[in-house]
């Protein structure tokens, strides 16, 4: 377990320790670390704002704030487990984290009975993933973080081809699907807008000049009625087998683009 993972659990497990805590060799042994590695981890939590207290003494130990805990939840085994295996289907690497987080907290917070149901009804399903290839992690949480706060990122990435090409990107949404992850932006190079697959960015970082225009580009559909992305923006899988593909100004007609060197 990396430190980045530790660190969460650390927060799971004193989460659900509630008011008695754990002590730091408790810790320790349960991560497999030292005394010491553990006092460092927690000490960084709690200078990143985690709600800890300490207790003195023979029984003393860490424990978390009562306000970062859950009131008890009613939910029953079958809604647990269908719980479980929605998130346990979240496979993407930027979300995979906070899908196992959120598991956690639910377990946590129910009692043992109906856990030991869930569990049980749980491990009679079988979940049929598709095999896509996955974006690399850091570059996949570059790029939800440009989408997020809308910055500009500049990427490197390899099209169809295998050519790689250095582009200045104005992101726009980030598009999971059944084959793949990509990345919607509006492309400098190109001067257009672009579908990126998110496992051929080789590389992503913030620049620091201003986008174009703020939030993602929509189509119109009527006043008062918000704005939707084109079809092919907001599913591009269903459209190209390559990516860094031109998309059409209407929403309903795929016009394809000249070939450019690089996409």
């Amino acid at each position: 377990m990396n430190r980045t993972d530790r660190l969460y659990a650390l927060v799971e497990e004193l989460r659900a320790a509630g008011p008695r805590g754990r002590t730091a060799s408790w810790l320790a042994a349960r991560f497999e670390v030292s005394v010491r590695t553990v006092e460092r981890d927690l000490s960084a939590l709690g200078q990143a704002g985690v709600p800890l207290a300490t207790r003195q003494g023979r029984n003393g130990g860490y424990s978390l704030d009562r306000s970062m805990t859950l009131p008890p939840l009613n939910f029953t085994p079958g809604e647990a487990t269908a719980v479980a295996v929605a998130l346990t289907s979240t496979v993407h690497p930027l979300f995979a984290r906070d899908a196992r987080s959120a598991l956690h907290k639910i377990l946590a917070a129910m009692p043992e009975p109906a856990i030991a149901e869930a569990r049980a009804a749980a491990a009679k399903v079988r979940l049929v993933v598709p095999e896509v290839p996955d974006p690399d992690v850091a570059v996949a949480e570059t790029i939800w973080r440009a989408v997020r706060d809308n910055h500009v990122l500049r990427i490197g990435y390899v099209d169809g081809d295998g050519v790689e090409t250095e582009r200045l990107v104005e992101p726009q949404q980030v598009v999971v699907g059944p084959r793949g992850s990509y990345l919607t932006a509006w492309c400098r190079l190109r001067r257009d807008d672009r579908v990126f697959r998110m496992d051929r960015v080789t590389r992503a970082e913030r620049d620091p000049s201003p986008p174009r225009k703020p939030g993602p580009p929509g189509v119109p559909v009527g006043s008062g009625r918000g704005r939707r992305m084109p079809d092919a923006v907001r599913h591009p899988e269903e459209f190209f087998a390559n990516t860094d593909t031109g998309l059409s100004r209407t929403g309903a007609t795929v016009v394809p683009t000249t070939r450019h060197q690089g996409g």
